[in-house]
């Protein structure tokens, strides 16, 4: 089937200066404007700002190629570790779009394929955000689920049933987290090619989140990134607030794969998107080089905290007297879930958790856990605060049941 595009982003025809510009660009003539109001192209540039802006929709041509040169080594890397070839396809920069922040790419890609009163497919237990920014494009956020038996699976079954029940003439996009948080899940490879073959056959996109991608933990084997997915047309989305650890750097990028048609498609009505708010600040861009060369050694600091951290985890867990709290396998990611005993409400243990030890958490509650008795837990403190509050949630587990 054809991927749906939202009618708040039509088809708009050129007029017939619009062609004779395109025209002279194609013929290498350069136009001159009589409206030119670009200041930093008539000597009037600041110097704390003193680029020439090319209003570039997608991001700044560097910065993009920056990008590319990056994600197409960190690909063949990737497939060389899994022991398989390694990617023919480069990543074109035409296929970057930069932003502030991957929720604002959600929010571009909610405008670019839904209209008012559709829906999404996102995964629960998930992050809340999702449901969020799409209450503000006036979408609805319809969940599947993810299941626990030992380790999490999606539930594919249950997409294909709510793709042919009654919401499913109205769902336009299906989101992926690989990993996934809080469950820590990866997409695991049959998962994934039976999810790309439904969103083919029923016509919508896939929105991959993998922002968490290279911080593996206890992975499956075969996991492997969703950007550049052939199959079905995919934004994937990704950024330095995770790469780097620095939520302040506010960098982030949807990646366009998928057949070309569709891919062609969706770049010619996300460029309107992209041109509407302007591209992001060449401040910022120019940082892009920079930030990439630190990229692989802040990941690894980052990885080694929380390896040490869930080692560490694993050993409190064990020697625990009482033996009742356990940590669910975690793929990925840097928050993990605890699981304790379900007659202890988890509002009491995060209220007695501040009373006791002013400490405060989330509950599984805040991710649609569909039971009591779960509490996410970040990886990321010094060893020795967060070995001090995996203790504190130890104690009073052990009052509460006392």
């Amino acid at each position: 089937m054809t991927v749906h595009f939202s009618s708040r982003v039509g088809s708009r025809t050129l007029n017939p200066i619009a062609v004779a510009e395109l025209e002279a660009a194609s013929a290498g003539r350069a136009l001159g404007k009589l409206n030119d109001s670009n200041p930093t192209r008539h000597g009037l540039s600041s110097e704390v700002v003193p680029w020439e802006y090319s209003a570039e929709p997608r991001g700044p041509r560097k910065a993009r190629e920056q990008l590319a040169d990056y994600l197409a080594g960190r690909r063949s890397l990737g497939a060389m570790a899994a022991g398989a070839a390694p990617a023919s396809r480069g990543v074109d920069p035409d296929d970057l779009y930069l932003l502030s922040s991957t929720s604002e790419a959600y929010s571009w890609l909610v405008k670019l394929l839904c209209d008012a009163g559709d829906a999404v497919l996102a995964p629960k237990p998930g992050y809340p955000l999702i449901e969020s920014i799409c209450g503000l494009e006036c979408v609805d956020a319809l969940p599947y689920q993810l299941l626990f038996d030992g380790s999490w699976m999606i539930d594919v079954a249950g997409i294909e049933g709510l793709l042919n029940g009654p919401d499913g003439a109205r769902i336009r996009a299906l989101v992926l987290i690989n990993p996934n948080n809080p469950s820590g899940s990866y997409v695991k490879p049959p998962e994934r090619e039976r999810i790309v073959e439904l969103c083919r056959d029923y016509g919508i996109a896939l929105i991959a989140d993998e922002v968490f991608y290279d911080y593996t933990l206890e992975p499956f084997d075969g996991n492997a990134r969703l950007a550049g997915e052939c199959g079905v047309l995919t934004f994937a989305l990704d950024g330095f607030s995770k790469m780097l650890a620095a939520p302040n750097a506010k960098v982030g990028w949807i990646e366009v794969s998928g057949p070309a048609q569709d891919v062609e498609e969706a770049k010619r009505r996300l460029d309107v998107i992209a041109d509407d708010y302007l591209p992001m600040s060449d401040i910022i861009a120019s940082r892009m080089g920079d930030l990439l060369a630190v990229a692989g050694a802040q990941t690894s600091l980052v990885l080694d905290r929380v390896r040490g951290n869930l080692r560490r985890l694993h050993e409190l867990l064990d020697e625990d007297p009482n033996g009742v709290v356990s940590v669910l396998r975690a793929e990925g990611g840097w928050n993990v879930l605890l699981r304790f005993p379900g007659v202890i409400d988890e509002n009491e243990l995060v209220l007695r958790l501040i009373r006791d030890h002013g400490l405060s958490g989330q509950p599984g509650y805040f991710f649609d856990m569909a039971s009591n008795g779960y509490l996410a837990v970040s990886l990321l403190p010094e060893p020795d605060v967060f070995e001090g509050n995996i203790r504190a949630v130890l104690g009073t587990v052990a009052a509460l049941l006392a």
